[in-house]
């Protein structure tokens, strides 16, 4: 008995502590329930839902791009693209092969070629080995194996699709640019979305292994405004990732405005044939390649429109349209000299030589250094003391006039119709007592210089502008570790030593002079419209300051100019093209214009490197800036050729084609 009831009670014990461990499980199992469905049900909830749900986003259609005139710059076309969906190939391996040599025979993919995983459209895999990875990956997604097929081609496989499961063509738009490499400097391109913004722009609906994004001119300008807004709609997959039903409304994609320009193509085809013409003379009759860049823009004065803008070398957009080709783009970033992917005709600045002494003109005049009537002496060189502070004893330095026996007694018009060096020389810094002290000086040249809009971006409707620079003491201190010299003054005067604009900024400066004192916006779009071609926005004549109307604003330059100061330098500059510096070679035969030439001295690293920087014969760069008629400008012109020698010879035949162009579709027009 004793034996049974001990058994009995080891039994009883097991089963007590079997309870007890069954107990414990329970409550550790309900507990873990309660808290998955309860305290943290939602955020599983919500993982299961982010599994079973995704968002495919809709591609809105960009706004196209038109001149002034209507004609269409940029417009979208069809890109076409074969794609497989793994999970939709026949199960027979013979099958499948049969579609692939389809396939491979039309594209010309090869069927085998086992390579890195790779970004969609990028060569390098066969088919079968596209296939393995979207296999892997999302089998039911559909891959891209070849894009930008043809369209002959794209039509025969949507054709034999009933044939080839699995297999799709689907159609892409990708931009085709017109005018290609004649408008590529200002319209720009479109590439792939960069990594350091897919995740912002994902938020926008925006798939970086699919669209694209503005990467220069007004594509990149105007990328909100062109490129709408993308649709959205949610999906409800299988674990297999098989869509299974739409969820939800659909948010319709919403197309981007377009944009009309300011620019006239046909004026535009003229500065770029007119520029290359010239800098292929130049490289012909030299016997090298002498003028590697340059760069044309034509302006509306009174409204500030762009009319033709050129920068040579270009490149051409539409191979970058669809894919950017590595070799095309490494061929352009190598060219050093010629850099063509950059828009020399804001982005790049240059010593702007005589047509920079437009400003010193002003600035003598409105601060009483000289009077109109006042004869200063060229006899073709003068000596001073190079001085790096007051009490330097300084060392004897020659500055000289481009002509050598001088042009004798000149007063101010003159002194600008013929370019005299020496003239401005004393004028700017001062010249014993024909021009008591510093003339005008470098602190007083820097203020009426950045009031005409030197040392400053001009605020065109486009990325990159170059500010250019207007030097001074302490640029020169902070920089360069140096005291400024007088030597510094008397280059700076005439556009040379440290100053440097950009082919813009020589523009404005005359688009300044012809309408009397106004330091005008310039622009390149000019309407945005709708998809039914409905103007919403239309961009307005923005005069930032003006320098001749007595006021000074808040926030603009402490600068004022008699209007007679103006009047007196056109009289100049007019004198330009009747008897100066530019006559014969810019006049034009029966409409009046002025104009200002200027050949600016450099020495950069490329000349530098071809042993050009022979003291008193540097290198020069060739200006030619212009507008007409002269009584009431409608247009103004810059030309500008790197290494391209005198101004007058080079720069001033381009010009006057420009201009005789212009008068000519004016007449055209006005004939319909």
């Amino acid at each position: 008995m004793q034996n049974g009831t001990g058994n009995n009670r080891i039994v009883s014990w097991r089963l007590n502590v079997t309870y007890a461990a069954i107990i414990v499980l329970l409550a550790v199992f309900i507990g873990r329930l309660l808290r998955l469905q309860l305290l943290e049900g939602e955020a599983y909830r919500l993982l299961a839902d982010e599994n079973r749900f995704s968002r495919i986003t809709i591609p809105a259609a960009r706004g196209v791009i038109y001149d002034r005139n209507g004609f269409q710059l940029v417009r979208n076309i069809p890109s076409y693209r074969i794609l497989i969906t793994p999970a939709l190939l026949p199960d027979s391996d013979a099958e499948k092969d049969a579609i692939y040599r389809r396939l491979s025979q039309a594209t010309g993919i090869p069927i085998d070629r086992p390579g890195e995983p790779a970004a969609p459209c990028i060569a390098g895999r066969g088919i079968r080995q596209f296939v393995e990875e979207g296999d892997t990956n999302k089998p039911f997604n559909a891959w891209p194996i070849a894009c930008d097929v043809d369209e002959e081609t794209a039509r025969i496989l949507r054709e034999q699709q009933a044939d080839m499961p699995g297999v799709s063509v689907v159609a892409f738009p990708v931009r085709e640019y017109t005018t290609d490499h004649m408008t590529a400097a200002m319209v720009g391109y479109l590439g792939p979305i960069p990594a350091s913004l897919a995740d912002q722009l994902r938020a926008l609906y925006f798939e970086p292994d699919r669209d694209k994004i503005g990467y220069s001119g007004i594509e990149a300008t105007y990328q909100d405004i062109l490129t709408g807004q993308n649709g959205v709609k949610l999906v409800e997959r299988d674990n297999a990732g098989q869509i299974l039903r739409e969820v939800g409304t659909v948010n319709q994609p919403i197309a981007g405005y377009s944009l009309r320009l300011t620019i006239d193509t046909r004026l535009q085809a003229v500065a770029e044939t007119a520029l290359r013409t010239r800098m292929e003379f130049l490289d012909r009759t030299s016997g090298e390649a002498r003028a590697p860049l340059g760069a044309v823009i034509a302006m509306n004065p009174q409204t500030g429109e762009i009319l033709a803008l050129v920068s040579l070398p270009t490149y051409e957009n539409n191979r970058l349209a669809r894919i950017i080709p590595a070799d095309y783009y490494a061929q352009l970033e190598n060219d050093k000299r010629g850099r063509p992917l950059i828009n020399h005709a804001i982005m790049s600045s240059f010593p702007p030589g005589s047509t920079f002494k437009l400003v010193t003109a002003v600035g003598a005049l409105q601060e009483g250094v000289i009077t109109p009537s006042q004869l200063i002496d060229d006899p073709g060189k003068i000596t001073i003391v190079n001085r790096y502070f007051p009490n330097d004893p300084g060392r004897a330095r020659d500055f000289v006039c481009w002509k050598p026996d001088g042009h004798g007694l000149l007063d101010l018009v003159r002194g600008i119709a013929f370019s005299c060096n020496v003239y401005f020389y004393k004028v700017g810094g001062g010249f014993e007592n024909e021009v008591p002290g510093d003339g005008l000086n470098i602190n007083r040249l820097g203020e009426y210089a950045r009031a005409i809009g030197y040392g400053q971006p001009l605020g065109i409707d486009l990325l990159g502008e170059n500010a250019g620079l207007i030097p001074d003491p302490d640029w020169k201190r902070r920089n360069l570790g140096e005291s400024w010299s007088t030597g510094d003054t008397y280059n700076a005067v005439t556009g040379q030593g440290f100053v440097l604009a950009t082919p813009l900024q020589v523009l404005n400066e005359v688009v300044t002079m012809a309408t009397g004192g106004k330091v005008i916006k310039p622009y390149l779009v000019s309407e945005v419209l709708d998809g039914e071609g409905n103007v919403i926005q239309k961009t307005e004549t923005v005069v930032r300051w003006d320098l001749a109307d007595g006021v000074i604003t808040p926030g603009t330059p402490d600068v004022l100019v008699q209007p007679w100061v103006i009047q007196l330098v056109q009289q100049g500059m007019h004198l330009v093209t009747t008897e100066g510096t530019a006559f014969g070679y810019a006049d034009l035969d029966t409409i009046s214009s002025a104009g200002k030439t200027g050949t600016g001295e450099f020495c950069d690293d490329v000349a530098q490197s071809k042993n050009l920087c022979i003291p008193g014969n540097w290198p020069t760069h060739s200006w030619y800036v212009a507008y007409a008629p002269f009584e009431n400008p409608e247009i103004a012109v810059v030309a500008f050729v790197y290494n391209g020698g005198e101004g007058a010879v080079t720069s001033g035949p381009i010009v006057k084609q420009i201009l005789e162009a212009y008068f000519n579709l004016k007449a055209i027009d006005a004939a319909r």
